[in-house]
């Protein structure tokens, strides 16, 4: 776990970063700088409402604690937030794309929050220029498009699956595992990398629909039964997750489910009932948020009446890396971009420096996992990413 002189100093870090630079001023002679920087937007870009809005909402209030902080200790040259609601959805990303590029005012991006939707929203913010920072999107094919804006504040799949899968043959013993996915570009490709690790331990495989597509599984739960597995896996979002564990409980399936970061949120649990998702093992590359650095957890609270959730802090530090940009000065999209690109500080979640395709530094990266115990979401250990 992080010791607390760590968080102090991670914290007073980052403030000293957004705080220390240049302010209000141009910073760039390129066309379109406006000259000043004041009266500017960053955007966050998620679901807000429907069926995914509680990870969602996690990062949002991150970001907003992050404007208002910002905006405390800047009032003369003040920054607006810009709230896209997303709803997950792939098909809803290229519009809300356009509106933010339409815009002018939005320097840059925090998100699109889910890997689906990056997929379908990221070509346009390449050709615009727009940077976009996502703190939670794991999908590892989201590096390789060759796009100029991307950054990701989290690993991807290629360290959680492998963590998940090493946490279920290692930690758990299990020997026999049925996968399930909800053939998201997020859950599937999830799914595949535990596959890999567990290899024939996999008895079983499955896939369902996710977006609030389908609530009854009773075929899944049927043939999960019949293989009688020692641990479930499934890569998807946490509404599904729910109500599958809800039924294969009701089913008597004992089991244990094992989860990704889009199932790891306190809705998993109220979609489930809490006897039913008691025991439940959810992976996430981030450390608990609860421990973050500094005093993001009582401020996070204090501004938004309830405790921080998963992403919540690398979504905070997300927008604190394009407001640091802000504050020195970079008053055009070109100019954040390039200041995102050689980024490097302390946030209050993590380390941050990004290395090619806008990937985080592998060696700041940890994969935690999280156990559901008396009916909250509480850290269980650190696993290795291999």
């Amino acid at each position: 776990m992080r010791q607390k002189l760590a968080r102090v100093i991670g914290g007073v870090a980052m403030l000293a970063l957004v705080a220390g630079g240049t302010a209000c001023s141009s910073g760039s002679d390129d066309e379109g700088s406006g000259g000043s920087a004041c009266g500017s937007k960053i955007a966050f870009f998620g679901a807000l409402t429907g069926s995914s809005a509680a990870l969602g909402i996690n990062e949002k209030n991150g970001v907003k604690l992050a404007v208002d902080k910002y905006n405390k200790e800047n009032a003369d040259c003040k920054v607006e937030l810009a709230e896209l609601d997303s709803q997950g959805s792939p098909d809803q990303a290229p519009g809300l794309a356009q509106k933010a590029i339409d815009d002018t005012k939005i320097l840059g991006v925090v998100g699109p929050a889910y890997s689906g939707e990056s997929e379908a929203a990221g070509p346009l913010f390449n050709e615009a220029g727009l940077v976009t920072i996502t703190p939670s999107a794991t999908r590892p094919s989201l590096a390789e498009q060759g796009w100029k804006t991307f950054f990701r504040a989290v690993g991807n799949d290629l360290s959680q699956g492998p963590a998940a899968g090493n946490y279920i043959k290692n930690v758990m013993k299990a020997d026999r595992v049925y996968v399930i996915d909800d053939q998201s570009a997020y859950g599937a490709g999830l799914a595949d990398e535990v596959k890999k690790v567990l290899g024939a331990s996999v008895v079983g495989s499955d896939k369902v629909q996710g977006e609030g597509k389908q609530v009854e599984f009773s075929g899944v739960v049927t043939k999960v039964k019949a293989a009688n597995v020692k641990a479930i896996f499934y890569g998807g979002y946490y509404q599904e997750a729910g109500l599958i564990r809800k039924q294969l409980t009701a089913a008597g399936v004992t089991a244990p489910l094992v989860a990704g970061d889009g199932v790891n949120d306190g809705a998993y649990i109220t979609s489930a009932g809490a006897a039913a998702a008691e025991g439940t093992i959810l992976t996430c590359p981030c450390a608990p948020s609860a421990e973050a650095r500094g005093s993001f957890v009582a401020d996070f609270k204090a501004l938004n009446g309830t405790e921080p959730g998963t992403y919540s802090d690398t979504a905070y530090d997300a927008a604190n890396i394009l407001l640091a940009g802000i504050k020195a000065g970079k008053s055009s999209r070109a100019d954040l971009l390039e200041f995102v690109k050689g980024y490097s500080g302390e946030g209050v979640a993590a380390s941050y420096k990004f290395v090619e395709g806008g990937e985080l530094d592998p060696a700041q990266v940890k994969v935690w996992a999280f156990k559901v115990q008396g009916g909250k979401v509480v850290p269980d250990q650190e696993i290795p990413k291999s």
